[in-house]
């Protein structure tokens, strides 16, 4: 007997998956008389000899081959980093046996940084076309402190399978010398990624954005509410304006990395409103994840569930990074 419902097909999707994590310190051994690289030589504090460098490596390549594998079965297809020296770095650290038959490509400029190090991104070629990119300087200088570099916005635009993304990856200033006191070098590093992401959704106000990186704020810091204006909740984010999924995530205590007991959120990926609209053809946003698994903890002692790090002091320790990796997972269904 015909009941006049059809059987609704089930959809099929294809999954695009986008990173972001912070290598904690990927140093080459080699002393670059230009930064303060010193302590990651064989000779500096940290004792950082060939194996320990060669361990890191290996340490790092079990955590990215693992990220979005849940999700997608070729993991993440773009992925955002911070904290590493140089492009060989990265060179050695995609040719690692876990990643080396993705065929991962780099995108990488060298930063003004002191300490030097920069952000790059990753990207899977059968995902990703990088058709354009460029670092965006923040400039912190002042006539107190002339010598004040931090590390560069990456910008990089290109073809998502076939869809025009634009990507922007930062290591916001740090901490130092107290999060009050520093807030304003951070709020300079909003408004560089905010200028250009008003000049592209100037152009088009639907454009897809990705801004991602270790913001050394939260999601409920003013950099990110009130100079980047993203927001927590999909209903409130304005057409070409930056959705915040961290926001739940932050409220609920969960965080990346811990210091004095308390959680800070650091690692974030924000969107513009572009992705939002689950009746596109291209790719929508689905879910948003934080990467940890029991390995990548800190066992036992005082800081039992954090993040295990590379180093305790100058203590080679063998861990992963002092944060964890976060991802967005994005659908586009499949016609």
């Amino acid at each position: 007997m015909a009941t006049g419902l059809q059987a609704q097909q089930k959809k099929s999707y294809q999954v695009g998956v986008i990173a972001f994590y912070n290598l904690e310190n990927l140093f080459d051994t080699i002393n670059q008389p230009e930064v303060n690289d010193e302590e990651f030589t064989p000779t500096g504090s940290n004792n950082y000899t060939g194996k320990v460098y060669l361990d890191k490596l290996g340490k790092l390549s079990d955590v990215l081959s693992l990220i979005g594998k849940d999700e997608a079965p070729a993991g993440f297809s773009v992925l955002g980093c911070a904290e590493v020296e140089n492009e060989s770095v990265l060179k050695d650290l995609v040719n690692e046996p876990k990643l080396k038959s993705r065929n991962l490509k780099i995108v990488h400029y060298d930063s003004p940084d002191k300490r030097g190090v920069d952000v790059a991104l990753l990207y899977n070629p059968k995902y990703f076309t990088p058709k354009f990119s460029e670092p965006l300087f923040i400039d912190l200088r002042t006539p107190e402190n002339p010598e004040y570099y931090t590390r560069d916005i990456l910008y990089v635009y290109g073809l998502y399978l076939g869809e025009p993304v634009h990507f922007l990856v930062g290591h916001w200033p740090s901490r130092r010398g107290g999060e009050e006191a520093s807030a304003p070098s951070r709020a300079k590093a909003a408004a560089v990624c905010k200028n250009k992401i008003d000049s592209i959704t100037k152009i088009n106000a639907d454009a897809k954005i990705v801004l991602m990186g270790d913001l050394n704020d939260d999601p409920l810091s003013p950099s990110v509410t009130k100079v980047i204006k993203a927001v927590g909740s999909k209903d409130k984010v304005e057409r070409g304006g930056m959705y915040n999924p961290w926001v739940d995530f932050y409220t609920k205590g969960i965080g990346t990395l811990a210091y004095n007991d308390a959680w800070n959120l650091f690692d974030q990926i924000m969107i513009s409103s572009g992705w939002l609209n689950k009746k596109q053809d291209g790719f929508f946003f689905k879910d948003a994840h934080i990467f940890k698994r029991e390995f990548m903890l800190q066992k036992s002692g005082r800081y039992k569930g954090y993040p295990l790090r590379t180093f305790d002091f100058s203590r080679y320790i063998g861990g992963y990074s002092d944060h964890f990796p976060t991802y967005l997972v994005f659908l586009k269904e499949v016609k």
